[in-house]
């Protein structure tokens, strides 16, 4: 086996896949590459891709695939990627996912799709009952981290609000968005024999326990 590893996270919004992949990189060592967190990075630090991206935005154009892979390409070139990664965001089509298996392919990497399985009513729960502390930035949830006293943060006394892209309109749009262009690829990594199921209902530590085990022999994790 590869001593190069691409691991691809799928699932709905609110499968957890930002909190369970940040998990896995303290872990295992492998490093987080979040397509959202790279967009921002090439705008804030003004490169190329991130000036040509941010002239299609202000265009009032989607970005192409071809700067998004782009993008992830030139991630997965760093140093920190010379063993393998953890993919959150990327591949969301199968345009994106053919150039993934084009990349593993050029890394000689092993190339295996992680999908966190999760009811679409507790994604939109998940979802919309986050909030967020208008002063410091702080994130709770009203059910599974309620606030001491509601609506107000426990850290510095500020207003907890519910962002806008968490109503349960926008979830719902995003969630229909995840199916009709990110769904396919599940059976794009079952075809391909790459692809693990996880369960992904329960406490974040609960998810984690079964990553792992479902990552046995694939990961190497660093002693606890």
């Amino acid at each position: 086996m590869s001593s190069v590893l691409y691991l691809i996270f799928l699932g709905a919004p609110g499968a957890g896949k930002g909190t369970q992949v940040e998990r896995l990189a303290a872990a295992s060592g492998l490093p987080h590459v979040s397509t959202g967190n790279l967009f921002r990075e090439n705008l804030q630090q003004r490169t190329e891709l991130g000036l040509l991206a941010e002239s299609i935005m202000n265009a009032g154009d989607l970005v192409p695939d071809t700067v998004t892979i782009d993008m992830v390409r030139d991630r997965l070139a760093r140093p920190d990627c010379a063993g393998g990664a953890l993919l959150d965001g990327f591949p969301r089509n199968l345009i994106q996912a053919d150039a993934m298996a084009e990349m593993a392919g050029a890394a000689a990497a092993t190339l295996q799709a992680v999908f966190l399985n999760l009811d679409d009513t507790e994604c939109m729960n998940r979802i919309t009952g986050r909030r967020q502390c208008r002063d410091c930035g702080l994130i709770c949830h009203v059910r599974f981290a309620p606030p001491q006293v509601d609506g107000v943060c426990d850290q510095c006394g500020g207003e907890l609000y519910r962002r806008d892209d968490d109503n349960p309109a926008t979830v719902e749009r995003r969630i229909l968005a995840y199916y009709r262009e990110t769904a396919p690829l599940l059976g794009y990594y079952h075809a391909l024999r790459k692809f693990l199921t996880v369960e992904a209902d329960g406490a974040p530590d609960q998810v984690a326990v079964r990553l792992r085990e479902a990552l046995a022999g694939l990961v190497e994790f660093a002693p606890e």
